[in-house]
C-alpha cells in the first residue's frame, strides 16, 4: 500500500498506514536529536550544565511558536516538548556520568 498524505486518505487503514510511517520517521529523528545530546553530554564540561534552564525555555518557546505556525494546538506542542526535552536532560546525564573523563 503506498502511503497517502492525510488529505487524500479515504479509509482508515489508509489513514493508519501514514501514522504508522510518520511515526517511524519520528524514531528516526529523534535519535538524530539524541545523536545531538551524546555530542552534549562528550562536550559540555561539568555536569551541572547539563540542565540549563533558559535555554530549555527558549526550545519549547520555539516550539511552541513553530506549531502555532503551522496551525497547530501551540500548547500542545509546547506540552510535548517540555516531556522531549526532560527526556533528553535525563538522557543527557546518564550518558554524561558514562563517559570516559580519563580521556582513555
Amino acid at each position: 500500500m503506498s502511503i497517502k498524505p492525510g488529505p487524500e486518505c479515504s479509509t482508515m487503514a489508509e489513514v493508519r498506514a501514514g501514522v504508522d510511517a510518520l511515526d517511524r520517521e519520528l524514531v528516526a529523528l529523534l535519535r538524530q536529536r539524541f545523536d545531538y545530546m551524546d555530542a552534549a553530554a562528550r562536550i559540555k564540561p561539568v555536569r551541572e550544565a547539563v540542565r540549563d534552564e533558559p535555554r530549555k525555555a527558549q526550545v519549547i518557546a520555539q516550539a511552541r511558536a513553530a506549531a502555532e505556525e503551522a496551525d497547530l494546538p501551540g500548547e500542545a506542542v509546547a506540552q510535548m516538548w517540555d516531556v522531549l526535552v526532560e527526556a533528553s536532560i535525563a538522557y543527557e546525564l546518564e550518558r554524561f556520568d558514562r563517559r570516559d573523563v580519563t580521556g582513555r
